[in-house]
């Protein structure tokens, strides 16, 4: 929302590729090749959330994986570029048919390897279904090789509109310069939001410009909203990490970019000029070329703005008096209303984002006693805000006992709240067939491996819980659909997921379509803690209980007991799962795990 809180200018969203792309696996509109659903996910739901703050938000879809159909088995999506840009392309035509959503920008593959040929079909696509309005962003990776390709490829020079490179540290090359075209930081940040992660913020979103001449920085990611115990948690704007309770943080980093948001607008203009201060730090001006002026100041020291990458070569920051000097149009400006942050390392009573007295500005020029670790916005508007909002709700450990019947007719989102999917999609389900137990459940949907972006796992995975749980009792009704070697399982103390799923340890109690059952120490399946025959069938419902006590684990199978007495010693607390033994249709139902 506009001059409230962070008043972001530009929300960037995955395009789900139903695989693995850091802290879990987002869901995609086509699972298979003749299937296409505009309402999976929440990204759909984020993006005109965001629309109806600000109208004017700039949308930016790119994917990280995509389906493995696309690949036609191969772990590649170029191969069949004409299939890549029309599953791209169906994405931006749905978001507008079902959710009034003009996409902005579109990217080609997260920090992965990218295809002239490909970028060429998909701008062709795009003129072709009357999206000209649509800019493309490349490569989303490093500032090469694609600078140097745009260099020496005319054609590809012309569809490409924007250079975005991750995590630059304020830099860029010679070559992206010399194309011309708009550069900027299109992942950044991605850095535990604590003052330290303010001060990264408040440095790369000012010397991103100053050092390297980007007239964008995007941060990953937006808000913390999965179990911090995956990979970079925390690492969002601000936190909000507790559905159940409604617990959430309003963290420094959105007051640092308050700075920058409230004060100018996707339109203005960087005035160019050195932005290196004497003393150390950075400050920009920008101008809506209607007579505004903004300058941003920053003078964060070296160890309170590291970000998490790439490393942060050594300077100084001294307390300076800096004197600006506004010529031009701009000389005429008398007053400057300023706003103020100051990052306090020390006794940790840091200032945010606080309106202090207008400056007077005598005849062009005016003066500042800068001290370390600051922010200032100086600026001709008046419209800044600080927000004041209500406390949020106090924080709350998740449910020590905790049920989900998945008996939902009209489900607001596609997936169960709470389960974090890991590896594979979890969906709501109607069996119509059911005779009435099972008629809404949980179902497992990718059953092709996908075009990756990490090492999924080879099963699927879906999380739930508190990390810090040691004994519990995981109940689940589990219906496998696939024959032979079809197979699902119910878990404790799972210890990994994001990008390490294929490494999860835990206590993995499952059961095959073949009859057998087993229990692993692991999600591979290789540590095998005991095995045996259980006379589970496919296409039939049956209820597993796992039960983790100290050092101790045994298992039901309708309520009757399987296995006892095997001996768990690591992990020693983790999630509750579920999951199938291969990329295959299976259905849960009445989880409860206490």
């Amino acid at each position: 929302q506009p001059n409230f809180g962070a008043s972001l200018h530009i929300l960037k969203v995955e395009i789900g590729g139903d695989a693995q792309s850091t802290d879990g696996t987002e869901p995609s509109h086509m699972h298979y090749e003749n299937d296409e659903n505009y309402f999976r996910g929440y990204e759909w739901w984020l993006m005109k959330e965001a629309k109806k703050r600000n109208p004017n938000i700039k949308l930016i879809g790119l994917p990280w994986a995509f389906p493995g159909w696309i690949g036609k088995g191969e772990n590649w999506p170029y191969d069949y570029p004409d299939v890549t840009a029309y599953y791209i392309i169906s994405w931006i035509l749905g978001a507008k048919q079902y959710h009034d959503l003009d996409i902005d920008y579109i990217g080609i593959w997260n920090e992965r390897a990218f295809s002239s040929k490909y970028i060429k079909l998909l701008r062709y696509t795009l003129d072709k279904h009357g999206l000209e309005q649509v800019r493309i962003i490349a490569s989303d990776r490093l500032w090469e090789p694609i600078s140097f390709v745009m260099m020496i490829d005319s054609e590809l020079h012309g569809v490409v509109d924007v250079i975005g490179a991750h995590y630059p540290g304020t830099k860029t090359v010679q070559n992206a310069i010399l194309t011309g075209k708009k550069l900027w930081s299109s992942e950044d940040y991605s850095t535990f939001n604590n003052d330290d992660g303010a001060g990264c913020w408040a440095r790369i979103l000012n010397q991103n410009y100053v050092n390297g001449n980007m007239t964008s920085t995007i941060a990953w990611n937006l808000v913390a909203s999965y179990y911090e115990e995956l990979p970079f948690g925390r690492c969002g704007l601000m936190t909000a990490q507790e559905p159940w309770s409604g617990h959430y943080k309003v963290e420094s980093p959105i007051w640092i970019t308050a700075h920058t948001t409230q004060f100018t607008q996707p339109g203005w203009s960087y005035l160019q000029v050195d932005g290196h201060l004497e003393g150390g730090g950075s400050f920009v001006a920008l101008t809506d070329g209607l007579g505004n002026l903004t300058i941003i100041i920053e003078t964060m020291s070296h160890n309170h703005s590291k970000c998490i990458r790439p490393p942060l070569p050594n300077f100084n920051v001294i307390p300076q008096r800096a004197t600006f000097y506004l010529t031009g149009s701009f000389y005429m400006v008398e007053t400057l209303q300023v706003w103020h942050s100051r990052l306090d390392f020390e006794y940790g009573n840091s200032s945010l984002f606080q309106q202090l007295h207008p400056l007077q500005v005598w005849k062009g020029r005016f003066s500042l006693d800068l001290n370390v670790d600051e922010v200032y916005t100086l600026t001709t508007l008046n419209t800044g805000r600080k927000c004041d909002c209500p406390e949020p709700p106090p924080p709350q450990p998740f449910p020590s006992n905790y049920n989900d019947d998945f008996n939902i007719r009209n489900p607001p989102f596609s997936e169960a709240p709470n389960f974090a999917d890991q590896t594979g999609v979890f969906e709501y389900f109607v069996n119509a067939s059911d005779p009435g137990d099972h008629v809404f459940t949980l179902r497992q949907v990718v059953v092709q491996r996908p075009i990756t972006w990490v090492s999924d796992a080879d099963q699927t995975i879906s999380v739930i819980g508190n990390f810090k749980w040691v004994n519990m009792t995981v109940t689940c009704d589990i219906y496998i659909e696939k024959p032979r070697d079809g197979g699902v399982f119910i878990a404790g103390r799972v210890d990994n997921g994001g990008i390490y799923v294929r490494h999860s340890k835990g206590v993995f109690f499952w059961v095959f379509a073949d009859g057998t059952y087993r229990v692993t120490g692991d999600l591979a399946g290789k540590e095998i803690l005991m095995k045996g025959l259980a006379g589970v069938r496919d296409n039939a419902w049956h209820t597993l209980t796992l039960n983790i006590q100290g050092n101790s684990a045994s298992g039901l199978l309708n309520g009757y007991p399987l296995w006892e007495n095997v001996t768990v010693s690591k992990p020693g607390n983790g999630w509750a799962a579920l999951g199938t033994r291969s990329f295959e249709f299976a259905q849960f139902d009445n989880f409860h795990v206490e």
